[in-house]
Order: structure tokens, then sequence, then C-alpha cells
């Protein structure tokens, strides 16, 4: 009986959470037919290790990684970052934004809205500084409070004041789908982005999130070329079900039900220009760092 690709992926991925090889290693010994080529990202606060941020970048260059993005704006000292990205050649391909959350767009205050517009200025020029190419941004959120249509229509009212900054520095503006009850289907999300009519803005796909209610590789065809980043993180359907909602992402990379496979054919089938894919899932230390750079050598050679 022939092993399926899925089924092999999963094994492969705990021959090498066991076994910790090397990144390469486990890569080489598989077959890869894809000619998509992903670099390796993941998020600054996953490096869990009490170490300065040369160390840090030191560290996630030994392990494998090409780059690391950092949230912005943020209270890191800038020549330290980019010393160390200079100095080890771990690149910071961009920068997510810090107040959407808290600030997010969406908001009837509009001093609440203009704290997160002043932010998202400050990251893009920040971004440009540490060499990279994306903001990613949380359009807003939609609650009993704020409703889907005013959410629509204020989220894009203060993103064209942020195109222009967008613009001038030559870095874009990346929407990620998370769970904030807004732009909850691929055909929503084309239109909200082709709405701006503006090349400067675009979406920050995370992979992870969609498996709650929907397939990921469906996502990605039909965002298409408007798909400049991912987000790689897994979900268990079995544990929504079991355990709760969020219960759902604990789980390691490759042993949910993300089809990797078929979403590493869909960006082919779109051909993918963004080049990199950072983890989103819970860091730890160096033993742990290097069981993630090690899946996701798996998951980007499924």
């Amino acid at each position: 009986m022939m092993m399926n690709r899925k089924d092999f992926i999963k094994i492969s991925a705990g021959v090498a959470a066991g076994s910790l090889v090397a990144p390469g290693m486990m890569a080489a010994n598989m077959k890869n037919a894809n000619k998509l080529k992903i670099k390796k990202s993941l998020k600054f606060g996953m490096v869990k290790e009490d170490l300065s941020v040369m160390d840090k970048f030191k560290l996630l260059k030994d392990l494998g990684f090409d780059g690391v993005e950092l949230d912005s704006p943020n209270k890191l000292v800038k020549r330290e970052i980019l010393e160390a990205r200079d100095k080890t050649g771990l690149e910071i391909p961009g920068t997510v934004n810090s107040e959407h959350w808290s600030s997010p767009l969406s908001s009837p205050d509009p001093e609440v809205r203009k704290k997160c517009v002043e932010s998202m200025k400050s990251a893009l020029r920040d971004t440009k500084e540490y060499g990279g190419t994306t903001v990613l941004l949380v359009a807003g959120v939609v609650n009993d409070k704020i409703s889907y249509d005013e959410a629509y229509r204020r989220t894009q009212e203060e993103i064209k004041k942020i195109l222009p900054v967008a613009e001038e520095t030559g870095v874009k503006i990346a929407i990620e789908n998370v769970w904030n009850n807004f732009l909850i289907s691929p055909m929503e999300a084309a239109r909200y982005i082709d709405e701006f009519d503006n090349d400067m803005i675009g979406w920050y796909f995370d992979v992870g999130n969609i498996v709650r209610y929907g397939w990921p590789e469906q996502w990605i065809k039909i965002l298409g070329k408007r798909v400049l980043k991912l987000d790689i993180k897994e979900y268990s359907r079995e544990k929504q079900k079991n355990e709760g909602i969020w219960a759902g992402f604990d789980v390691k990379l490759n042993d949910g039900d993300c089809n990797w496979p078929e979403v590493m054919n869909a960006l082919e089938q779109i051909d993918y220009k963004g080049g990199w894919g950072s983890a989103e899932v819970p860091g730890g230390d160096r033993k742990r760092l290097q069981e993630i750079s090690e899946r996701m050598d798996i998951l980007f050679n499924s």
C-alpha cells in the first residue's frame, strides 16, 4: 500500500522532532518536486533565550532561519538591530504593527484610530531602515459595539491616510486574516484590497488561521497576486471540537489539519513572489526553535 504525501510529511515531522537532525539533512532526504523556494522567518518574540539582540540574531542564523520579523514601533535600540542584521546576515523581511489590537482602525473613537495610523507611519519608516518590505496590519475588529459596515468604511478611510507613507518608503501594507470577525471570506478580502486601487497594499496570509472555518489553499488561489507574505502555523479541527476553538492551535507544525502539499501547490499556481514564510507559533529555547526550523523545512518541501 502506497503512502500518500501528507502521511509521509507527518511521519517525517515526528522523526525530525525526535532526532533534531540538522535542518538541511531532513530536507535533503525528501523528494521535492516543487520549484518554489520560501525563506524561513519567525517572530522576534519567539526567542526565549536570555540573550542580547546580537546573540539572538546569531542563534537564529545558526538554526537555519533566513530572517526575523520585529514588532514596530518597539522599544529596541535601532542601532543594535541594524548591527545584528549586518553582522549576522539575518534579514528583517518586515514588521508587525504593535498598535492594531489596542488601537484598532475600526474604533468609533477618532483618537484611537489616529494612534494606529501614526504607529503605522512609524512602522513603515522603521521597516524601510531595517531593509524590510511589509508591515503586517490587522485592519480592524468587529464586535457588539462596532458593526461590520462601520468597520469596513472606517478602516478603508484610515488606511488611505497611511498609503502615502507606504508610497514614500516603498514598504507595503499587508493586511492579515485573524480572528477579528472581519474580512472572513477570500472573495471579500480580495475585494477589500482591490478597492484601494493601489499596489502598496496587499495581504499577509496566515495559513493556520483559516483552517478553523475554511481551506487555506482556496484562499491562496483566490487572493492570488495579492498575497505578499505568509504566516506559518498549524490548527487541529479535532482539538477544536474536543477542547475548544483556541485549543486547535495547540499542535505542532505538520501535525494538524493544514494540507501543506495543497498549500504549496496553491502557492506555485499563483506564482507566489513574496519569498517568505514566518513562523507564528509558541517559541522557546534553542532546542524548541531548532524543532520549528526543521518542521518548516519539511512543510516547505511538501
